[in-house]
């Protein structure tokens, strides 16, 4: 039975931030099958440190904030070990998935810590029993070293389709193909070409495959019937929101659906009116105002043949298991 008005659960906001570093980014969502919890993994800035440029965004561990409440509250757990070389390493932006009670995981990683952009940056893969203890399983072969931001989805004839933004090619996202989760097949012509963009999400929906890309001024969207060939839609949380540090726009965003209900959780950077916003001051770092971050969570909905979300819109929030 649907929530009535009185009923609805809503959902904090801002739905987290990191009590650390203050700089959660690029969340992703998997539920603990045996702790019965929701785990959200994410890149862990360190936006409280006073860097050169964005070594705020280096260095950076995958922090893990755990919920026992169906989403309502998360707390920090710590920071994930994924260590296997010496030194101080990067980990960015994770995905996760479920296969025969096994957690595979999946992200990117770029040795040492930088003060600027840059570095090769290739995709680890980690295997766990309980998301909290990992098993480093090595880099998978994508005929780049210049890959960030993995997605991954099983297709219905089994295999496995993961995408993910390649530098090298200009920003764009690429896909392979795996039957196992550890040898892909890497295709050659983009999933999704064009404009630059990072953050592409994968996910099942009322009968569609939907693709949200993160175009740096909210996520675009894509559907497709086959997984393979998409149809270029409009734009999601492209609009600044109202509620508290729901502004401005929402950047690299994963994608739950629990029954009927469609979650998109994203983060914003809540001190500046852009997502670009930002210069660097006369000891050449960022103000922590312009670098920390919130994780926000809104609802997706089907209207018209496409995805819409009003980020103002209550909506009722609740974490049940997948």
């Amino acid at each position: 039975m649907a929530a009535t008005a009185q009923q609805i659960r809503i959902a904090p906001s801002p739905l987290y931030r990191d009590p650390i570093y203050d700089g959660a980014a690029d969340p992703v969502l998997v539920y603990n099958h045996a702790e019965k919890s929701w785990w959200m993994l994410y890149t862990q800035r360190r936006a409280n440190a006073q860097t050169n440029d964005v070594a705020y965004c280096y260095g950076t561990n995958i922090g893990v904030a755990t919920s026992t409440d169906k989403g309502q509250t998360f707390v920090y757990k710590g920071a994930l070990n994924l260590n296997f070389e010496p030194g101080v390493n990067t980990f960015w932006a994770p995905d996760v998935i479920y296969e025969n009670g096994i957690y595979h995981m999946y992200l990117a990683y770029i040795q040492g810590v930088r003060n600027h952009w840059g570095g090769t940056a290739k995709i680890a893969h980690y295997t766990s029993k309980d998301l909290w203890k990992w098993k480093y399983k090595g880099f998978i072969s994508l005929n780049s070293e210049h890959v960030i931001d993995p997605t991954l989805l099983k297709m219905p004839d089994g295999e496995w389709h993961i995408w993910y933004k390649d530098s090298s090619k200009g920003s764009i996202t690429m896909t392979a193909e795996s039957k196992d989760l550890q040898h892909w097949t890497a295709q050659t012509e983009p999933a999704i070409g064009g404009a630059p963009h990072e953050g592409a999400k994968v996910f099942f929906f009322n009968n569609w495959y939907w693709m949200i890309t993160d175009e740096w001024h909210g996520q675009r969207v894509y559907r497709s019937k086959d997984g393979k060939s998409w149809e270029k839609q409009g734009m999601l949380l492209d609009v600044p929101g109202h509620r508290p540090e729901d502004t401005p726009t929402g950047a690299h965003a994963d994608v739950q659906v629990i029954g009927s209900k469609a979650y998109i959780f994203y983060f914003t950077h809540p001190g500046r009116k852009t997502h670009f916003e930002g210069t660097l001051d006369q000891d050449f770092t960022f103000s922590y105002a312009n670098k920390r971050t919130s994780i926000h969570v809104a609802e997706l909905e089907f209207k018209d043949g496409t995805l819409v979300c009003d980020r103002d819109k209550p909506f009722d929030f609740y974490l049940g298991q997948p």
